[in-house]
């Protein structure tokens, strides 16, 4: 086990570890850190504690000091400089007649080194604009090129439920997300309705699966056949969320070698999935994995729009 503590150096960023060493602080303590690219600034999350060997990154980093005036005064002037940064960047590209698109820049605490972030569609020489911008600035340059994701996350927006991007307020790492979650939720695979402002499938299919995973547990599928305490019936409708299935009661069992139309219920009739009793998952189970992950049955323009949702 090892003594560290958490910081991050955005409000929604990842929590790094590092070692308090001598330095008590506290959970909204502002310290200064040592980092791969030198001090930076950041703001105490977790407090001292233990955590398994494993899960240090080596080599472990070390908090310097408890962040002094000063250096909260110099990180307000490295806050304040971004635009005017931006605003030269944006020249030089330009005048270079780079297909790129500039997202933000972050100088180092220290103002050894300015990181300028940009996405393009693919690579990008821009080996003459370093030049310019390190004769401009007269520092280390670095240019990173970022993913869609990480553009929306740093730029922040209001996603299709009315509230801040998760990405840009509160989300630290961003998850894996399939097509299957969707399904799972029962969700239209309409790619304006499950696609984010990124244009990749919103964040919030992966972390709400496990609750509609754990809820959807001995729920019928729609079509299938259930005994109810008024009988049995056929599945209409099933609302995870509510534990409502909706069904027609069957009043006349069909047959097929006597050609006889089965018989339901004009009105409906819903339970919850402890009043029922399935008699067998649907087709057996069988076929239900490719279903979930197969999109063939999708039209061509449609699937076209959903593998660009599924990119990373």
């Amino acid at each position: 086990m090892t003594s560290v503590v958490g910081v991050k150096f955005k409000d929604a960023g990842k929590v790094y570890y590092f070692s308090p060493g001598d330095v008590e602080a506290e959970p909204g303590d502002n310290v200064i850190v040592e980092t791969a690219r030198g001090l930076e600034f950041g703001r105490v999350t977790m407090g001292r504690m233990e955590v398994a060997d494993e899960e240090i990154v080596s080599p472990l980093k070390s908090i310097i000091r408890r962040a002094t005036e000063k250096d909260c005064r110099r990180h307000k002037e490295n806050l304040a400089k971004k635009e005017r940064a931006l605003e030269i960047c944006q020249e030089k590209i330009e005048a270079h007649g780079l297909e790129m698109k500039l997202i933000d820049v972050e100088y180092t605490f220290d103002n050894s080194k300015v990181v300028f972030y940009f996405t393009a569609e693919g690579r990008v020489d821009f080996r003459e604009l370093v030049k310019d911008l390190a004769s401009v600035f007269r520092m280390r340059i670095e240019l990173r090129q970022i993913g869609v994701r990480d553009e929306a996350k740093m730029l922040g927006g209001v996603g299709n439920c009315g509230r801040g991007l998760c990405c840009s307020t509160w989300l630290s790492d961003f998850q894996p997300v399939s097509i299957k979650m969707a399904k799972v939720q029962n969700l239209s695979l309409n790619p304006s309705k499950i696609s984010g402002i990124c244009g990749r499938l919103m964040c919030c299919l992966k972390f709400e699966n496990d609750v509609y995973t754990a809820l959807k547990k001995g729920m019928p599928q729609t079509g299938e056949r259930i005994k109810t305490p008024d009988g049995m019936a056929v599945v209409t409708d099933v609302n995870i969320l509510e534990n409502i299935i909706k069904t027609r009661l069957v009043l006349e069992e069909g047959s097929k070698e006597k050609n006889i139309e089965e018989k339901l219920s004009t009105e409906f009739y819903c339970y919850g999935k402890e009043e029922i009793k399935r008699l067998g998952k649907k087709d057996g189970g069988k076929g239900r994995k490719k279903r979930d992950d197969d999109l063939s049955e999708l039209d061509g323009e449609l699937l076209k729009e959903i593998k660009e949702l599924m990119k990373d």
